[in-house]
Parts: structure tokens; sequence; C-alpha cells
């Protein structure tokens, strides 16, 4: 384990609250995680590899033209996503926008799954180390996981991806956005709601009922995620104990404070999930 890359805000706290979950059992448990750059690596071979989408932006996957206009796309909301000059619901509104134009772009330019899959299958997203050993530990323990992502490829290419390394298990839950598919592969619709980087939370589950009903006694909460926007994830859970794992994978000097502020464990640098693993191993008995 890279001891170096982590870094654990109140040692006491966390050990106190890993006992009264642990003592609680399992069957009280649950994970809550986002998937680009969280379960995924942010570099590969040192190049910065953000997500599937924006991979499909740079990349000659679909056409020049959607890559010009997806890029212009983010050139004008990214700003507004970061300004904290505006609201709250001033941003809401322009991330429903965003996404729901990009969303257009993408299926009226042809969007097609062989285009996730040939992203997929180039090896460019790959799991952070010791991911997988995680998702086969909760798949043998039984723990749910709640794979929560604005992703705009969202809940297709998560589960293409888990499925390609035989992951894609029954405690695996996965909240995102997805298409509607033609019998050719062709994408003809997006299904709602739209989940964008602003409206992230599990509050979204009353909209799927049957991933609330797995969860919705198991208030004990481990959260994984690699942006502040992450924390989200838990508000209008009504949790007991929730530890919250913050992957800090670059501008860490900028950002550690905030970070410290917010999450109980921070792995820096693009780390393994090695402490993790070994956290869930000991709740988990």
């Amino acid at each position: 384990m890279d001891l170096e890359n982590i870094i654990v805000v109140d040692e006491k706290n966390l050990e106190k609250v890993k006992k009264r979950i642990s003592e609680q059992g399992k069957e009280k448990f649950h994970v809550l995680a986002d998937f680009d750059r969280t379960l995924t690596q942010t570099f590969v071979d040192g190049e910065k590899i953000p997500s599937i989408i924006s991979e499909l932006r740079k990349g000659d996957y679909i056409s020049k033209e959607y890559a010009q206009k997806a890029q212009a796309f983010a050139d004008k909301y990214h700003p507004i996503e970061f300004d904290p000059n505006i609201s709250i619901n001033e941003k809401k509104g322009k991330m429903h926008e965003w996404w729901t134009s990009h969303f257009d772009l993408l299926i009226k330019s042809g969007l097609n799954k062989s285009h996730i899959e040939r992203i997929i299958n180039e090896g460019k997203i790959r799991f952070r180390e010791g991911a997988e050993e995680f998702l086969d530990f909760l798949y043998e323990k039984n723990v749910p996981l709640v794979i929560l992502s604005s992703a705009g490829l969202g809940g297709d290419s998560i589960s293409m991806f888990l499925e390609k390394y035989n992951k894609l298990y029954d405690n695996v839950h996965i909240i995102s956005n997805s298409y509607e598919w033609d019998l050719k592969g062709n994408a003809i619709g997006f299904k709602k709601p739209i989940i964008h980087v602003m409206n992230k939370d599990e509050t979204i589950l009353k909209d799927f009922p049957e991933i609330f009903k797995v969860i919705k006694d198991r208030k004990n909460v481990l959260l994984l995620g690699d942006s502040l926007g992450d924390l989200g994830m838990v508000k209008g859970f009504d949790y007991n104990n929730l530890i919250k794992v913050g992957f800090l994978n670059d501008k860490v000097e900028e950002n550690l404070k905030k970070y410290k502020e917010n999450f109980e464990v921070i792995i820096t640098n693009d780390g393994s999930f090695d402490y993790v693993n070994k956290m869930v191993k000991e709740i988990v008995k």
C-alpha cells in the first residue's frame, strides 16, 4: 500500500465510525460510488483520460462535426459549472440545458453502441488499481454497490465496461443517463430523469424504486468520489453512519484543504484502492 498517497483526516473518529458500522453488520451497509476517475484511473500511460464521453468528444469516433459542436458546448457551459457567483438553481438549469443539447447532438450525429464499444475495447478507460478486487469482495459478501454517475454515456457505457471485465454483478446497481436504442444499435432517444453534475444525489432514487428498496434499510454508507460535487450523492438519504473517501487525482496542493474539510480519507495522485479494500474488509468481517 502506497501510504504517502493516503491522508486520514481524523484517525480516531474514523475508527469509531468503522466500529459502529461493523457492529451493525453488513446487512445495514451499502457503498455509493461515482464511476469516472473514481472506479477508473484518471491517467493512463501519462495521458489524462477523464471519461468515456470526453474520449468520444476528442476522437474521430462519430464525426469531426460532432466533436467540434460537443467541444463548443463544453467551452460554453464548463465555466458556468465552476463559477462561484452563479446560484445553484441557475447552474442546475444550465447543466440540464447542456446535457439535453449534447444528448440531442449525439442522437442526430448517429451515436451507435459500436462507438462506445470501440472506446472501451481500445483500453483507454481502465479500472483503478485494486478496484476489481473491491468489486469482487462486495459481490462475495453481497453488499450492494450503487454507482451514481452523471456521465453523458452513463448507464450504457458503465454496463458495457463492467461486462467486458466480468464485473457486472447482480449486487451492482447503476443510476445514470441511458439511451433508447433501435435494433441496429443506433441511439434514438434518451431516458428521463436526466442526471447531471448539479442534481446527482440519492434523492434521485425516488425515480428508481427497485434500487431504493435494496438500500433503504442499509443506513451505513461508504461514499467514494473524486470531486466535491460527489458529496451530494448522499444528500436526502437518511443515513446513520457515513464514511467519505475522496480521490484527489491532480492539482493536489490547490484542492487539498477543501478535500480535508469534506472527506474522512483522501487518496491522492490517482492512487490505488488498497486502503479502501483494507477498510471494507475490516468493516465487513
